[in-house]
Parts: structure tokens; C-alpha cells; sequence
């Protein structure tokens, strides 16, 4: 939904604005009724996080407004007017904006600035960049994402930003200092009372998960210490430099688990941040894409209440934080303080970030439209996580082509090469003639690149044990409905399947028990437990994204190619996409080999 006018709009609007303007904190004093009381002030903190490359309310793989079954809204043009509209309100009055992560990366628009022109080529300032400085936020955070292009891309776009990029625990792994900044203090005039500004310390932390997920752009330069850790290290820092209020945005979620292996700091830490570490009034959070209105939690040492809150994904809510602060014996004293979210559905774009983008806007426009093959028939996404489909065979016959070719006369070149992909989108269609950029971008929508790996056949029966723990259990006779076929803890990016081997998954079975046929193509011969494979398989999981079994190792073909290009690459040269050129089905559910679909 955009800018449609009607009363059903401004009826919104005006909720919206009286939900803005209404007091948060329970037991708050009114303005009305302080004149007997202690004299308040009020601080405003607004949060953005996860905004993935996202200005416009626009769907580049749909070439048409964002929409989705709930009608968010997405982009920074939407937080720009919300942003507005809180300062207008409070004016007078302090309010600071920060983001927790992931900015960079997540749209064609993101990706052309940092592939198709380079803005470390170019000069040109980043779209996220332009966008964020009419915003004019007070600092952000540096999430995983942001370290997805490479260590000199990310510095330029940091140097084009108004406001400072935090991280404390991305440190110089030569010099043990952190790499960025790991905080700033802000001094805010409240307004009124003649009362001393209010220094606001803002910690930045990123998430561990780089060192896995980007390893091929930080190894030797770069470590990531815990989350934890680091708070503990510099929070009391922060305080001891003058901080009355301390705020950590911070890039990680708060379920205290992780998707990889427990060889790195937890990934999603924010409940034992809060818990652990003395000090903090609030932490503004991002990573996990969920929207947490408002969630205290209870600090072990201190008994203090430590307000979070997660302003979901990609632009679609803003968090509010709200602070009432007393002086008591010369300092400043949190007395309350709460959150609620904001829906950037309820108001229109700002126009001054739709003018500072739109020249890029229009360019990545134009780029994705770009026709790369015709379809013979329609090609859709929607069954690839429960049925083996020819666009999923697509991703893996290039990789396989691919590696194939480069290994042929080395040592690797006599071994089968198998590849390894994951339904990324459960929406990506081929339709049936024109094929566009932007329907590959759809199918393929991270920017991974294609690296190869060598597996033993048992590695490969492990792998894809692993794999299938994707799926509940789903007992002989239970109706399945192919909706609510997957464990909800497993994301569908974690679902690989393979192809160079038939195999079946038993969906009925106990996880690490479903992989019960696996077999040579075409046959009935079990593989091999000493049997040798080349593994096509791109870098994030390679480098351990997921804590896939056996993958993490030596790789045997890698140069550095983007496999979404490689994909339009492909298209191109062949000019045609025809099933019957690399459809190969070579696996199905099955409960008690009777098949599930």
C-alpha cells in the first residue's frame, strides 16, 4: 500500500498520529501534573534495522509496488516520513534515529552499485548512502551483510555516510584494535529547565557470523569477538567516558542460538547481552528479521530492566523507543521508559529520498527488465522445497556445467561432479517466453559465489541427512499439507538438495534416518562409502553457513563468480531455457517408499 487518499487513509493516519503522541511509560507524569512533582524530560530514540538495500516502496523481481498477503510497505522513503513527522511533533525536544544492520546488501538496487558499477570504480555515492543522509540519522550499525562486497567497497560507503558506522567487535586482527568505531557519545540539550545536556553513549556490535559468511573477504584481516564479550568490554568504558544513557544497536537477534556451529560466538544474543552486562538502559536490535514491539529483560546483576525491541525487515516498521529522565543529586536518572512500532504502511514516501535516489532507482529499472532467454514453458519456485522441479535443476545444471569444465584435465577432472542448491524463493517463476534479470535475481537472490569442494559418498549421505532434518515427521497415514511441511526453526535457505545422485528422503522417519536410497543415476547402485565427488556448492555454505556437515574444507575449483551472473550468463549464451535441457528428476519424498507427492 502507498499513497492512496480516502478516509480509510486518514483515519489511519490519525491513529497513527495519536498512538505517536500518547505517553508509553506507565506511572509517567503528565506535563499537566508535574508542578508538585520532580521536573521530567523525555528522550525519543527512533530504530530502523534490516532496511537490505530497500529506498522505494518498489519489488525489482515484480517490476511493480511492493505488496505481500499482510500489505507492508517497504523502503528508507517510508521511515523518512515517519522519521519527519516524530521530529516535527517533538520539536523542541531531543529525538535520535540509528539503525542495527544489513543495509547494503538485498536488492538489485544494492547489488548494481556494488557489481554492475562499482561505486569504489564509479565515485558515486551509494543509494543507501543518498537515502540515509537526508534522513540524517545519528549512527549505524555495520551488519554481516555489509561485509558481503568486500573490505574496500564497505569503507567507501562508510567514508559517503553523514553519521558514524559502529562496530566494537569487528577488530583488526593485526593490531587488536577495533576496525571501526565501536561507539560514539552523543550530547543532547532535552530542551527546557536549564538543565546540562544528556550524554547518550550508542554502542555498535555486528554479528560474529562474518568470520563464516564473508570468511573469503575478512580471513587474516579481521576477527569478530562475541557479542557479549565486547559489550562487557565497553560499556563500562562508555559509562566511565560520561555516558548517562547507554544504548546498544546491535546486529543480532535475541534467541541465543546460532545457524552455525559452536566454534564462533553465539549469533543471536541480544536476551544474554541484556542479562549479563550491567549498564545498559535499551538495545535496539536487527539480524532476525522479526518484529519485537517491546520486550524487557532483567538484568542478573543489577535487577535493572533493559528495554529491546526489533523493527522487523527491510523498512516495513520503525521502533520508538521512549525515556523519562529526572536530575537526582546532579545526574541524570532513567525513570521510565517503553517502545512501540511504527507501520510505514500508514504514511507515504518522503519525497526528498525519492529524489535522491530515483536516477538510480531508474537505472536499476531499466538493467533488470534487460530480457536474457526465452522460456519454452512457465518455470515456478512454489513446490522446489517438497518436489524436485526443473528450475531448482536450472541453478544446479550451470554450477555443474561450470565446475565441470574448469576441472577437466587437472587431477579432480575424471570425478563426478554433483551440485548443491537451496530454494531461496518460494515465488521465483520463469514464465514461459521473455525471461528477464530480474526473474534470475528472483531465483537466485543472494550473491553468493561458486566455489567446489571433494566428498566421500558417506560425507555426501551425511550431508543430505542433514539436510532433511528440514522436514518434520510426518507419520504413515498423517495427511500432509505441503504449507506446514517444514520444521519452522529450519529456514528454507538451509534446505539443500543435490543433483548427480538419485535419492530418496523419508520424511517418516527419525532425522539422521531419512536418507533411506542412494544410488549412481539412473541405477540401483548404492554409492559408495569411499566413493569420491567433486560438490559444486557456493561460498556461504562452504564456508560453514548452515553447519552443514563435512563442507568446510580445502576447495578444489574457486574463482571468484558470482553464480546469479553465472545463471544470466548462461541464459544469454543459450538464448533458450528448456527443461529438457537440464531437468533431471533425481529425488522425492517418500514415507516407507511410497511416495509423498
Amino acid at each position: 500500500m502507498t499513497s492512496s487518499s480516502g478516509a480509510s487513509r486518514r483515519q489511519v493516519l490519525a491513529v497513527a498520529a495519536a498512538a505517536a503522541t500518547a505517553p508509553l511509560i506507565a506511572g509517567a507524569p503528565a506535563r499537566a501534573a508535574e508542578a508538585k512533582g520532580p521536573t521530567t524530560w523525555d528522550l525519543t530514540v527512533l530504530g530502523t534495522s534490516d532496511t537490505h538495500g530497500n529506498v522505494y516502496n518498489w519489488d525489482y523481481y515484480q517490476d511493480a509496488e511492493y505488496d505481500d498477503s499482510k500489505h507492508n510497505d517497504i523502503g528508507v522513503a517510508k521511515l523518512a516520513t515517519l522519521v519527519n513527522q516524530i521530529r516535527a511533533e517533538r520539536k523542541g525536544k531531543a529525538t535520535l534515529v540509528l539503525d542495527a544492520g544489513d543495509t547494503i546488501q538485498g536488492t538489485p538496487l544494492a547489488t548494481y552499485y556494488a557489481k554492475q558499477e562499482p561505486i569504489t570504480t564509479t565515485g558515486e555515492t551509494h543509494p543507501m548512502a543518498n537515502a540515509m543522509n537526508i534522513l540524517k540519522y545519528d549512527a549505524i550499525t555495520l551488519g554481516n551483510h555489509e561485509f558481503n562486497y568486500g573490505l574496500p567497497l564497505l569503507a567507501t560507503w562508510i567514508k559517503q555516510l553523514g553519521f558514524p558506522a559502529l562496530a566494537a567487535n569487528a577488530v583488526n586482527e593485526a593490531t587488536g584494535k577495533p576496525a571501526y568505531l565501536p561507539y560514539v557519545i552523543k550530547e543532547v540539550d532535552l530542551g527546557g529547565h536549564g538543565a546540562p545536556k544528556l550524554k547518550v553513549g550508542i554502542l555498535g556490535l555486528t554479528n560474529p557470523g562474518v568470520a563464516i559468511w564473508d570468511k573469503g573477504n575478512v580471513e587474516g584481516k579481521l576477527v569478530f569477538p562475541g557479542m557479549v564479550e565486547t559489550a562487557a568490554k565497553w560499556v563500562p568504558i562508555m559509562r566511565e567516558r560520561g555516558a548517562d544513557l547507554v544504548i546498544i544497536s546491535a546486529h543480532g537477534g535475541d534467541s541465543g542460538t546460532s545457524s552455525y556451529g559452536p566454534e564462533l560466538p553465539n549469533e543471536n544474543p541480544v536476551a544474554l547481552i541484556a542479562q549479563q552486562v550491567p549498564g545498559i538502559d535499551a538495545i535496539l536490535f536487527g539480524h532476525a528479521h522479526s518484529e519485537v514491539v517491546e520486550r524487557f529483560v532483567t538484568n542478573t546483576a543489577t535487577g535493572a530492566q533493559v528495554l529491546t525491541a526489533e523493527p522487523s525487515k527491510w523498512g516495513q516498521r520503525l521502533t520508538r523507543m521512549d525515556f523519562t529522565l529526572t536530575r537526582e543529586r546532579g545526574r541524570w536518572k532513567v525513570t521510565g521508559k517503553g517502545a512501540t512500532m511504527l507501520n510505514t504502511n500508514t504514511v507515504v514516501e518522503d519525497p526528498a529520498v525519492l529524489a535522491a535516489v530515483r536516477g538510480q532507482h531508474t537505472k536499476t529499472v531499466d538493467y533488470v527488465n534487460t530480457v536474457v532467454a526465452q522460456s519454452s514453458e512457465e518455470l515456478s519456485a512454489a513446490e522446489s522445497r517438497y518436489k524436485d522441479t526443473p528450475i531448482l535443476d536450472f541453478i544446479n545444471h550451470v554450477q555443474t556445467e561450470v565446475v565441470t569444465a574448469a576441472l577437466a584435465g587437472t587431477s579432480y577432472g575424471s570425478l563426478p561432479v554433483l551440485s548443491i542448491a537451496a530454494p531461496f524463493s518460494r515465488t521465483a517463476i520463469f514464465p514461459r517466453g521473455d525471461v528477464r534479470i530480474r526473474d534470475v535475481a528472483g531465483l537466485y537472490v543472494f550473491d553468493n559465489t561458486l566455489e567446489a569442494v571433494v566428498l566421500s559418498g558417506a560425507e555426501v549421505k551425511a550431508y543430505l541427512e542433514y539436510s532433511a532434518k528440514y522436514f518434520k515427521t510426518l507419520p504413515v497415514g498423517a495427511a500432509v499439507n505441503p504449507a506446514d511441511i517444514s520444521d519452522p526453526g529450519v529456514p528454507d535457505y538451509n534446505y539443500d538438495v543435490i543433483s548427480g545422485l538419485d535419492y530418496d528422503i523419508d520424511v517418516s522417519k527419525p532425522v539422521g534416518q531419512r536418507i533411506t536410497r542412494l544410488v549412481l543415476p539412473g541405477t540401483d547402485t548404492p554409492v559408495a562409502a569411499d566413493a569420491q565427488f567433486v560438490i559444486a556448492v557456493n561460498n556461504y555454505r562452504r564456508s560453514g553457513g548452515g553447519n552443514f556437515p563435512g563442507i568446510v574444507r580445502t576447495q578444489v575449483y574457486n574463482q571468484q563468480q558470482e553464480i546469479r551472473q553465472l545463471l544470466i550468463d548462461w541464459a544469454q549464451a543459450k538464448g533458450t531455457i528448456n527443461p529438457a535441457d537440464f531437468f533431471v528428476p533425481n529425488w522425492k519424498l517418500v514415507r516407507e517408499g511410497v511416495p509423498v507427492f
